[in-house]
Parts: C-alpha cells; sequence; structure tokens
C-alpha cells in the first residue's frame, strides 16, 4: 500500500514537472518545429560568420578583389538554381529529404574551403555552400536553396492560425544565430593567439566548424516527420473582391511543372513583386554599407555595431507579427509594413549626419522585419498544400536573378550620378511592390482570417497561436 501511494505521489509530481515544461514553450511548438529551428539556428550561425570571413580569407591566399567578386557571383548563380529545383524536386522526391542534401553540400563545401589550393576550389565551395547569401539585415537569413523545402515544411507542421507566428519566430531564431555568427568573425585572431596557430590556420578551423554544423544539420533534419503530399488537400482562399481560379482547377492532370492553374495564379503575381523586389535588393546589399563610409566617413566598427544593433532589434517585430497579422490582417501587414519601411530607406538618403541617417535606416530595416514572415505565411497559405515547396521556389527565383542583375547599375550611379541614388531608386522599387501587394490580392484571405470571421471557432484558433 505504501509502495502504491509513493508511485502516485511520483507520478502526480513527474506530470507536474512535464506540465511546468511545458508551459516554457508555446501552444504551437511540436517536436518537428522544435528540430526545423534549430536547424535554421545552426545555417544562420554559420553564415554569418562566413560572409564575413570568406572574403578576408580569399583575400589572405593572395586573390584580389575581382576574384571575391568572381566567388560571390558563383555562389549568388548557384543559390539561384538550386532554390528552383529544391523546391521543384521536394514536392516530389520529399522535403526533408532535400533539406538533408543541402546540408550534406554545406558539409563538403566547409570542407573544400578548409583545403582549398586553388581558385577553383573555393569557387566550386562557394556553389556549393551558396557562401554570404543570408539574406538581408533583419530578415533572418531567410535566403537559400534550402529556403523552400523548410518553408514549405514548416507550413505543414504549423495550424493556419499560428502559421505567421511560427514563420515570425523562424526568422527571430535565424537573426539572432546570425548575430551570434557574426561575432563569432572576430574570434580566429583569438584562436591564433590561443593556440599559437597561423592566423591563415586559424580561419580554417572556422570552415571546419560549418562542416561540422552541416553534418549537425543533417542529423536534426533526419527525424522530422512528413506528411505524403496527396493526403494534405488545399484549403481554397475567400476572394472577396476579385476572381481566381476555381478550386475545380486544381486537378493533377492540369498541372503545369507541378503546379495547378490556381497556384500558378498566385506564383505569377508573388514572381512579378518578387523581380522587382530583387532588383532593389541588388541596388542595397553591400552598397548601403559603401554609402555610409563614402557618404560619412564611418569606419567599419560604426557599420558592424549598427548591423549588429538592427539584427537584434528586428528580433522583436519577428515575434510580434503573428498577434499583428492577427489584428491587421496578413496582406494588410505587408503593405503597411513594406509602404513605411520604403519611406524610412527614402529618407536615409536625405539625412545631413550619420547618426540621423543610422537612425532611419535602423528603424526602416526594423519596420520591414516584419513583411517577411507575413510574406511566407500568406503565399503558404494561398497554394496548393501539395505544392508548397515548387511555388516557393519558382516565387524566389525571379528575385534571385534580378538582384544580380542590379548591382552593375547601382555601382555606375552610384560612381557617376550620384552616391545616394542607388538607394533612393531601391526604396521607390520597395513601395511599388506595397501597391503591387495591394493590387495583386486585395480581398484575397488565407484560411485562418477566414475562420476568424467566422465566429467562436476563429476565437478559438486565435487562442491556440497565442
Amino acid at each position: 500500500m505504501a509502495r502504491a501511494r509513493y508511485a502516485l505521489r511520483s507520478a502526480e509530481r513527474f506530470k507536474d514537472r512535464a506540465t511546468h515544461a511545458m508551459k516554457l514553450f508555446p501552444a504551437w511548438m511540436n517536436r518537428d518545429l522544435g528540430l526545423l529551428l534549430t536547424g535554421r539556428a545552426l545555417r544562420s550561425l554559420v553564415q554569418g560568420y562566413l560572409a564575413i570571413l570568406v572574403p578576408i580569407y580569399v583575400a589572405k591566399l593572395g586573390f584580389d578583389a575581382l576574384h571575391v567578386g568572381y566567388l560571390f557571383t558563383a555562389s549568388a548563380v548557384a543559390s539561384a538554381a538550386l532554390a528552383a529545383a529544391v523546391g521543384f524536386l521536394s514536392d516530389r522526391f520529399g522535403r526533408r529529404n532535400l533539406l538533408i542534401v543541402i546540408s550534406l553540400m554545406s558539409v563538403a563545401a566547409g570542407v573544400m574551403f578548409a583545403k582549398a589550393t586553388s581558385f577553383a576550389m573555393l569557387a566550386v565551395g562557394a556553389a556549393l555552400g551558396t557562401v554570404g547569401r543570408t539574406g538581408p539585415a533583419g530578415a533572418g537569413g531567410s535566403v537559400g536553396p534550402y529556403f523552400p523545402a523548410e518553408q514549405a515544411l514548416i507550413a505543414e507542421h504549423s495550424s493556419d492560425a499560428a502559421r505567421t507566428t511560427v514563420f515570425g519566430a523562424l526568422a527571430f531564431v535565424g537573426v539572432v544565430a546570425g548575430a551570434v555568427g557574426a561575432l563569432m568573425a572576430a574570434s580566429p585572431h583569438a584562436i591564433s593567439a590561443l593556440f599559437a596557430i597561423p592566423l591563415l590556420d586559424a580561419y580554417r578551423a572556422l570552415f571546419w566548424t560549418a562542416a561540422a554544423a552541416g553534418v549537425a544539420m543533417a542529423l536534426v533534419t533526419f527525424p522530422i516527420s512528413e506528411h505524403p503530399r496527396e493526403t494534405v488537400p488545399c484549403e481554397p482562399a475567400r476572394a472577396a473582391h476579385r476572381s481566381e481560379p476555381a478550386p475545380a482547377d486544381n486537378r493533377a492532370g492540369r498541372k503545369v511543372l507541378g503546379l495547378s492553374r490556381r497556384s500558378w495564379w498566385f506564383v505569377l503575381r508573388f514572381g512579378a513583386i518578387n523581380g522587382t523586389n530583387g532588383f532593389a535588393v541588388g541596388m542595397l546589399g553591400p552598397f548601403v554599407v559603401y554609402w555610409f563610409y563614402r557618404r560619412f566617413g564611418a569606419s567599419a566598427s560604426e557599420i558592424a555595431g549598427l548591423f549588429f544593433v538592427i539584427n537584434l532589434a528586428a528580433g522583436l517585430p519577428n515575434l510580434m507579427v503573428g498577434r499583428i497579422s492577427r489584428q491587421a490582417g496578413t496582406l494588410n501587414t505587408i503593405v503597411v509594413a513594406r509602404a513605411v519601411s520604403s519611406a524610412f530607406l527614402l529618407a536615409t538618403v536625405l539625412m545631413p549626419t550619420y547618426l540621423m541617417a543610422a537612425f532611419m535606416y535602423a528603424v526602416r530595416s526594423v519596420v520591414g522585419a516584419l513583411w517577411v514572415p507575413a510574406r511566407q505565411s500568406y503565399l503558404m497559405a494561398m497554394v496548393d498544400r501539395s505544392e508548397r515547396a515548387t511555388a516557393a521556389g519558382l516565387t524566389n527565383l525571379p528575385l534571385q536573378v534580378t538582384s544580380l542583375v542590379s548591382p552593375p547599375v547601382a555601382g555606375f550611379l552610384m560612381q557617376e550620378v550620384a552616391p545616394g541614388l542607388p538607394i533612393a531608386l531601391a526604396a521607390i522599387l520597395q513601395g511599388l511592390t506595397a501597391a503591387m501587394y495591394y493590387g495583386f490580392f486585395r480581398g484575397l484571405n488565407p484560411p485562418e482570417e477566414q475562420a476568424t470571421a467566422g465566429g467562436p471557432s476563429g476565437e478559438g484558433e486565435k487562442r491556440r497561436a497565442e
């Protein structure tokens, strides 16, 4: 009898501890999302320091700035091609499987950089690892060939009501891990002094670390569960003010490149927006840093400090985006965040001092951080669930392509016309994308907003998303 009472008390204590532990995590968290968030953290951590170390490492190996440009061009072209391929293939051969392949490619890239004896090895490594594709400040590292498969898996393991919140959490994890990675870029000198090894070997140690992180990413991804594509039906969105392809058109026999007519309707419009945005992104990139340096004489440490603060500050809106989108609507969140961030970017160019310009640019980046997870969630909600990875890859491709075209244009304008002109044009183009979102998708609501509009059931879904 005493043993039975002891066992009962032990079971009750265990239950209380388990209940307390569960309260530490949000209601939407599950094992698969935890693994996906861990994979993003590892990936963003590594990309955070590689984006800084690779150009310096290449220079220390004796290559000039032209070779650095070739290296990052190879990375960008490979990233664009792989993103489209991963999107198309992962809906057919498994999204988890493609994430594992991408992780193993990063292992090969880390090994090739660590053992590089020629520029050809560096170029192949940069292409395999898509080095430097970290996305804009505050975006949480949401760029790269893994992105279509990861985005589709996040949506698959999230409820409709929690989807935007989960994408915000994903961006937050990426932002924080990327900021830590950027700090790790300062470690080669400490490693060299601590272990009395040449500085170049200290750089190589971090490339070996990147390879080990790739193995860890593959191991973390392997246990993720994945539903068969055909068992997850599409939930059609409500079109309040305009027509869209009817759900009846979603027949497998009418698919083109793996997408139904209805999904193509959204993909083509998202592609047009992303192509416009990509041209603007290419005009920003490293040119913002160069503009701060040329316009105000800002030092490297001042600019590095600014971007570190921006990345950390962007974590707050990433955590708030789910609540904001439930109150204002996902599409409204995208449009307003895009328009306001574009206005602050344009104001940055007009500021007379470094501190004022840095403040305007920081506000722009923090406000703009809202639209990234909201946009990802909106696309995943509007296309057929079995086609999510393909849609993500195809909509991302125009951004990758146009962001390759615009840097030479930006360089010419900055050098020959006016230093701030490329940034001003980028602000105008990104403001245009806000108008495009509103014009294309006004009145098209994701399922969770339809449920919310329906009354009590929507309120229950809203509470579960907290």
